[in-house]
């Protein structure tokens, strides 16, 4: 016999009972590592924070302007909202083809653009990996839970995104549209889970006089002094929500507190008081924010920062244009006056609210740098199947240079958001 080999016949009782417990304990041991396993990786995420927890409190990032904030997202000292883009040859989620779901404004593919090299970019945060986002993952975690999207058009923009891929790995149903289908929910059958988007683009309750065109019979009315019932009513519904506004208030409007009126933006009417737009933001940034870390029902809250456009040498009305094919590098471009001045009265409001939020449940999902960067993914005048098609060369062509196409950079947001919610 081999003087390593084992035999049973020779071996005492003392020495039987040393190989049992041996054994017993390693069953024992692969038992709590298969149940850690478990445990990390199926276990339905949870809708809300734990009260009694901040994560993210008295994180620091370096580099940015937003380290100093608390509330915002740090996972090992990164913060993914600042890196670069870079290129990669991975091949989107979904195409015009696998997705039927995309408006067509936003369909640039079907709608004749010529290349399609700005599908093919990784946003790199700078000092960690940003993995892709994976459907099934995200589903999962959602499982019997409810999202909603609630903002302007970017959030439908975004909304879109999501279920483009998602519809990749389950089918949705269509639950409930408004009369324009500018407010949507659908419901994923194999997850329980529900997915929405609340038009809503002053947070505020507002009465517009725009068709989806965009063409307006009259200047919208603006409550100072009261949230949008679209979205507030329905908030109990919700476990998870991202909220966010921007450009509708640099729009001419009038403005309403205890349903009267007490001035208006840039309004032709010489005996109204007049405010800047910023007054209106603000405002409703503070109301929103308030609302949301003074509810008993407490919705995880990614507040969406504002989306700079490209239009260059104009606006979208006075022959501004987006005809960049490549993103720009740090340091190339620079927020415009309006756009900083949006983005100083989020991130002071933010900052407010995230330190008197008790609950944890707000978070900066702070878009704003890494869209700038990407002048080359706006639809142009690609909005419009085959623009310059026909025999009328001469037509004026209306541009986008504020939404995303899809597929198209956009589609980043998502791979940001499930990093914030694997990690906390």
């Amino acid at each position: 016999m081999h003087p390593m080999a084992f035999d049973s016949s020779n071996t005492t009782p003392n020495s039987l009972e040393k190989y049992e417990n041996m054994f017993v304990k390693c069953v024992v041991g692969f038992l709590f590592l298969g149940v850690l396993y478990r445990f990390y990786f199926f276990t339905p995420f949870p809708p809300v924070l734990d009260s009694d927890t901040d994560f993210l409190r008295n994180s620091t990032v370096q580099g940015s302007e937003t380290s100093h904030l608390p509330g915002v997202y740090s996972h090992a000292r990164c913060n993914i909202f600042v890196g670069e883009w870079v290129p990669d040859s991975t091949a989107p989620f979904y195409t015009n083809k696998t997705c039927q779901s995309i408006e067509e404004h936003q369909n640039c593919m079907e709608n004749g653009r010529p290349e399609s090299g700005y599908v093919y970019w990784r946003w790199t945060p700078r000092d960690c990996a940003l993995p892709r986002f994976d459907p099934v993952k995200f589903l999962r975690m959602m499982r019997n839970k409810s999202m909603a999207f609630i903002g302007d058009s970017i959030s439908r923009n975004h909304v879109q995104s999501l279920l483009c891929i998602l519809t990749q790995v389950e089918k949705p149903n269509s639950i409930y549209h408004d009369k324009e289908y500018r407010s949507r929910t659908w419901y994923f059958p194999l997850s329980g889970f529900t997915l929405s988007v609340v038009w809503s683009p002053f947070l505020l309750k507002s009465a517009i006089f725009e068709n989806k065109e965009g063409v307006a019979s009259d200047i919208p009315r603006l409550h100072f002094d009261k949230l949008d019932p679209a979205w507030v009513d329905r908030y109990k519904e919700f476990d998870y929500i991202e909220i966010g506004a921007g450009k509708w208030f640099f729009k001419t409007a009038l403005f309403y507190k205890n349903d009267t009126i007490v001035g208006c933006h840039n309004c032709p009417q010489k005996n109204l008081t007049k405010f800047d737009f910023t007054y209106a933001y603000r405002k409703a940034i503070q109301s929103v924010l308030k609302f949301i870390t003074s509810s008993e029902h407490k919705a995880y809250a990614f507040f969406r920062t504002s989306t700079p456009d490209h239009f260059e040498n104009g606006e979208w009305n006075t022959g501004g244009y987006c005809n960049r094919t490549v993103p720009f590098k740090e340091g190339e471009v620079e927020l415009i006056d309006l756009d900083l001045a949006m983005r100083k009265i989020e991130l002071e409001e933010f900052a407010k609210a995230a330190a008197s939020d008790k609950s944890s449940v707000l978070r900066l999902f702070d878009t704003t740098h890494l869209s700038l960067l990407r002048p080359d993914g706006h639809p142009g005048p690609y909005r419009r199947p085959h623009p310059f098609s026909g025999k009328d060369k001469s037509k004026k062509v209306q541009l986008d240079c504020l939404h995303w196409c899809l597929p198209g950079p956009i589609d980043t947001w998502n791979a940001l958001m499930m990093h914030m919610l694997l990690h906390e």
